[in-house]
């Protein structure tokens, strides 16, 4: 549970600092994110669907199209828009910001465990980012 705290937002190797109104895993949470110039190497999904505004920047989300037999990836911009971007908690990508960008996430509550992929290895994660399956 967070409230008005800043914190990463995706683990030590993530560029990304989120600035938490309110976290409550499982109802909801409100956070604004600074993304950093780059991106962190592992493609994720995450455990919660999300509704992001982007505020300021430009990033690339890389999306692996089929996560089972991850062989291509799509690439999509996004810039500052009243349009939100919905973020299914399924969707395996990675963003890549140019400078530093900022955006204003609504996420949903959390599911028990998500992803990552890195290094040809798929990892399962739970709370805490606490490793529960590695294959």
């Amino acid at each position: 549970m967070k409230f008005f705290q800043k914190a990463s937002d995706g683990g030590k190797d993530s560029g990304v600092t989120g600035f938490f109104l309110v976290e409550l895993k499982p109802l909801f949470s409100v956070v604004l994110l600074r993304f950093s110039n780059g991106t962190r190497e592992a493609f994720h999904s995450h455990a919660f669907n999300a509704v992001t505004f982007w505020l300021k920047g430009q990033v690339q989300e890389e999306r692996i199209n089929n996560p089972d037999a991850p062989l291509g990836v799509s690439v999509k911009t996004f810039r500052a828009s009243l349009r939100p971007k919905f973020t299914p908690r399924d969707n395996c990508h990675r963003v890549r910001s140019a400078g530093t960008s900022y955006a204003l996430s609504f996420r949903g509550p959390w599911a028990k465990t998500w992803t990552e992929y890195k290094n040809g290895k798929v990892v399962t994660l739970t709370h805490g980012r606490r490793v529960i399956r590695e294959n």
